[in-house]
């Protein structure tokens, strides 16, 4: 008998609830979050031979848990957080714990067969890291720029760099020899925040080269349409960690939040706007999609012929990012390919 362990997830521990193929309850056992804890965990499931582990998929406190049970050839599916409101609404036990956390997980992977399977991190996860890592330094840089802005205000009300000139080392070196003239408090602490701030020009401009580099070797051709550069690459394979876990093409805009969502009834045929999904992919989505109606001949067409069947502008961009979505899938489908063969052999 193939039975499911729902798992709930926790910093210092985690609640795993056994439950048939008819979704009752056979078991339950709650072990620390940390190596020995999920040997513990291994050896206790062993009485069930066929077995697969459910994990809600929030990975910031679960990856340990389930690398460590990938590691000795567990069977681990991911279930997505929005389908567990559904799952604890329909249970009839009240209240909430983790018991109860743990086995909404387990039903919610019975309901749900097509559920992606987990694997060990890869590449993928370098690059996600060294993305996210990036956006905070620009946040942080971001920050003291409008900081500085206020100073430079205050010291002399009549100069105003551009949009984006703080980001320029000259205009940095400028800003240095204008504060010169001054002695007050608000200028040294102006001259701080040039060092902060070319400080983190620097960080993230060395990240960004990093970030090309490893995107230039795990997807080539993502770099090849156009709208899509390294960065935006990057957070597209950042977010997808492993486009091979995706069951079709259609999973994959589905996931992403591009596949417009059927709202019609009769002869009334319409879709509207799909508010779910991963909506980093879909905003990136999004931005290669307006680029491409700036500068690229064959999305300009696409939308002119959307529009001239009847589609307002918001409809054709939307249609656009969904047509991205195939380009997007089957181009990493395709350089992923060769390394998988080379891998293979």
């Amino acid at each position: 008998m193939m039975v499911t362990l729902g798992t709930d997830a926790h910093k210092r521990s985690h609640t795993i609830v056994v439950v048939d193929a008819a979704g009752a309850e056979i078991g339950s056992f709650t072990v620390a979050a940390t190596p020995e804890g999920h040997l513990r965990l291994v050896k206790w499931a062993a009485r069930w031979p066929q077995r697969r582990w459910a994990i809600e998929d929030c990975r910031t406190l679960s990856r340990r848990l389930e690398a460590d049970l990938l590691k000795v050839g567990e069977l681990v599916v991911r279930v997505p957080p929005k389908l567990m409101a559904g799952a604890r609404r329909s249970a009839r036990t009240q209240g909430k714990s983790d018991p109860i956390d743990a086995l909404a997980v387990a039903r919610a992977a019975l309901r749900e067969p097509d559920l992606p399977v987990a694997r060990l991190d890869g590449p993928s996860r370098e690059v996600r890291l060294l993305v996210d890592y990036r956006e905070c330094l620009v946040k942080d840089r971001t920050a003291a720029q409008n900081r500085l802005r206020w100073r430079l205000h205050e010291l002399e009300p009549g100069y105003d760099p551009p949009a984006g000139a703080l980001n320029r080392y000259q205009t940095l070196n400028d800003i240095d020899q204008l504060l010169e003239s001054h002695t007050s408090t608000v200028a040294s602490l102006a001259g701080r925040e040039v060092t902060r701030v070319r400080e983190l020009t620097r960080e993230a401009n060395q990240l960004e080269r990093d970030i090309t580099r490893l995107v230039t070797q795990l997807a080539p051709s993502l770099l090849e349409i156009p709208g899509c550069g390294a960065l935006t690459a990057a957070k597209i394979i950042g977010e997808a960690a492993d486009i091979t876990r995706f069951k079709s093409r259609d999973a994959y805009p589905m996931w992403a939040g591009t596949a417009p969502i059927p709202v019609w009834s009769a002869n009334n045929t319409r879709y509207r706007l799909n508010r779910g999904g991963n909506r980093q992919t879909n905003a990136v989505l999004h931005r290669i999609a307006i680029t491409q109606i700036r500068i690229h001949p064959d999305a300009q067409a696409f939308i002119t012929r959307r529009l001239e069947t009847g589609s307002t502008k918001q409809e054709a961009i939307r249609l656009l990012k969904r047509r991205l979505s195939n380009v997007v899938y089957r181009t990493l489908i395709a350089d992923t390919q060769p390394t998988t063969l080379t891998n293979a052999a």
